[in-house]
């Protein structure tokens, strides 16, 4: 029982009196109040439990060996041919390593060393690259890694100071030419810069003098009010890109989260689980993926568990105005009958919603997060999650959480969003309903960061502060949510950077050339399939923008400074013809195909020429959003 629950001590008795406990832990001071709601969340936890679950397998976390961390890690990166037997194969990793930034080498370094070591003590047989080798090999190949640092000086991070005279590319990716870029940017504290990488900025933040780093004081009734800069190019949201697009992007993400806590004197540790057995049907206690197979097969396409959907659902019918809405919670023996008839009934369409109380729902609703076999947070990152408490700055934190939200798989992913979003609803009412921000992120912290199958090792600090730490980190992702889920333009432009790296090797690449080819007679067929005679030459400063599914097939487009995506959008709209279908302007987008992206869906404000200039081989398409 005792490594059951991250938590395991009776709370109810010792809910501290006067807020004499140490603070200097956590991001704010939180009053007495608000801190009683997570402790009082807790015991109504333990209650629900106590009577239901005491034959729960708790989920074991393994301690893994030394190197193994390192290897894993890497393999995660898409770098695991940097080491082992098929570390010659590695061309697709050479483009790769010369896109990071300088911060992200390091990074990546670091974790090379620590794995050759430990090949080397085990005396594995293959070859094992010298890790200098690795970036000095990529530098002998043409064309400097892209910041033009020479790679021995990338060492460790005790040469931040060295300068490197970058070989500008077309992509600024963060090294030399931004120590310019931040000096030019009117950055004020509250603008979240998504052009320089994050750990190249908490580096130079380091650098700097200027750049005390400060812990995020000043009472914590009103967060910061963060805003995105506009990007003309168009910001990037998470469900834009295709998905060989997101690989790269996932690989970058975890590159520079773990750039970022190596910078700010982090830890930052994947954990990983041991399977256990769990359910394999019903609704509570079964794993998201396996959950949502079953709800495809009833509804197909669906994203989010229809369970979850119907509570949420369920909870906004009443009305959001309900004092103590989602604190006070329902009656435990009730909530536990409501459970088993909804296992029963519920896929049967046979359930009878009509007499189920809020405050019930709100519990189902909690419990369901609980009882999921593997947090929803994820296992891997759970501990990667609370660990944003301790970076130095409310920006760092929110950066640190932008990556994560980017490393979650994509049904925790859509889940946690719609979570989020029916969250910020409810705080929406706090006029009626008395839940502040505070008292929502309280309540549900320990929904979200405690964990059944964590024994209570994996939290060295005090309880309090932890506690007082991962309500921080709920009220941040409650609040910051639309921001969370843009892709950061520098990841993008690396990613662009890699496509056009690989467009470059490839033709040496034989196996590509095969694959280049078929693109090519695709290509061909498709081109004859759509071009028109009139359309074959475009010239400067026009781009030609394909609608099949639209009345207007095609057309060329005159690009002027101010053009956007939308205003292309409502040009073909408004080129009404009988008989084919009206999509009306939501449901339809402009995409940019190819050239040095898969595929990424526009936002309305992107500046098409700004864009143009970005990717000029790119082809133009209008057509609905695949879900």
């Amino acid at each position: 029982r005792s490594g059951q629950y991250t938590m395991n001590h009776d709370h109810s008795k010792k809910i501290p009196d006067g807020a004499s406990f140490d603070r200097s832990g956590s991001q704010d001071s939180l009053d007495e109040l608000s801190m009683d709601d997570y402790w009082k969340e807790l015991e109504n936890i333990h209650e629900t439990r106590g009577n239901n679950h005491e034959e729960r397998v708790a989920l074991v976390v393994k301690e893994p060996d030394e190197g193994e961390l390192e290897e894993e890690w890497l393999k995660e990166a898409g770098l695991s041919n940097l080491f082992g037997e098929s570390s010659g194969d590695s061309l697709e990793s050479m483009v790769f390593l010369s896109t990071l930034t300088r911060t992200q080498k390091a990074a990546v370094e670091k974790r090379v060393e620590t794995v050759t070591q430990t090949m080397r003590k085990r005396n594995k047989q293959h070859q094992i690259p010298d890790v200098r080798d690795i970036f000095r090999l990529q530098n002998d190949s043409k064309g400097k890694v892209c910041d033009g640092s020479e790679p021995s000086t990338v060492r460790t991070s005790e040469n931040k100071n060295e300068t490197h005279d970058g070989t500008k590319g077309n992509f600024s990716l963060g090294t030399d030419e931004q120590k310019s870029l931040l000096e030019d940017m009117p950055s004020s504290d509250t603008d979240i810069n998504l052009e320089i990488s994050f750990a190249e900025q908490a580096a130079n933040l380091k650098d700097s003098s200027v750049g005390k780093m400060y812990k995020g004081g000043g009472g914590d009734t009103l967060l910061p009010n963060f805003r995105l800069p506009k990007d003309k190019t168009g910001t990037t949201k998470i469900g834009d890109l295709a998905p060989q697009d997101m690989k790269k992007v996932y690989s970058l993400a975890l590159i520079e989260l773990t750039a970022l806590y190596d910078i700010l004197g982090t830890e930052f540790k994947q954990q990983k689980a041991v399977k256990i057995k769990t359910k394999d049907s019903g609704l509570f206690g079964v794993p998201l993926s396996l959950l949502l197979e079953q709800d495809q097969k009833k509804v197909p396409g669906t994203k989010i568990p229809l369970i979850f959907q119907k509570l949420i659902a369920q909870i906004e019918e009443t009305t959001l105005e309900t004092e103590g809405l989602l604190r006070i919670p329902g009656v435990a023996t009730r909530v536990k009958g409501l459970c088993q008839e909804l296992e029963a009934k519920f896929y049967e369409g046979t359930f009878n919603w009509e007499n189920v109380k809020q405050h019930d729902a709100a519990s189902l609703l909690k419990l369901f997060i609980r009882e999921l076999p593997q947090p929803l947070l994820t296992v891997e990152y759970l501990k990667a999650f609370q660990d944003v408490q301790n970076l130095p700055t409310r920006k760092q934190q929110l950066q640190a959480l932008n990556l994560l939200v980017i490393l979650l798989p994509e049904a925790n992913r859509d889940t946690l969003k719609v979570l989020l979003e029916f969250l910020q609803r409810v705080i929406d009412h706090r006029d009626k309903n008395k839940m502040t921000l505070k008292n929502v992120a309280m309540v549900m912290a320990p929904n979200l960061f405690t964990f059944h199958g964590f024994g209570s090792k994996t939290i060295e600090q005090s309880e309090f502060v932890m506690a007082a730490g991962t309500a921080n980190v709920m009220r941040f992702m409650i609040q910051y949510q639309k921001l969370l889920w843009t892709i950061p333009k520098f990841i993008v432009n690396q990613v662009r950077k890699q496509n056009t790296e690989s467009q470059k090797k490839d033709k040496k690449d034989k196996a590509m050339k095969k694959l280049l080819k078929k693109m090519a007679y695709d290509r061909e067929k498709h081109e004859k399939q759509e071009k028109t005679p009139n359309d074959t030459d475009v010239p400067q400063g026009v781009i030609r923008v394909q609608a099949p599914h639209l009345s207007k097939v095609s057309m060329a487009i005159q690009l002027t400074e101010e053009l956007k995506a939308g205003d292309i959008v409502a040009r073909f709209l408004s080129q009404k013809s009988g008989n084919v279908q009206t999509l009306k302007k939501e449901e339809v987008f402009l995409y940019e195909i190819g050239g040095n992206i898969g595929e990424r869906c526009l936002d309305d404000d992107t500046y098409m020429k700004d864009l143009y200039q970005l990717n000029p081989n790119a082809e133009w398409v209008i057509k609905p959003k695949q879900s």
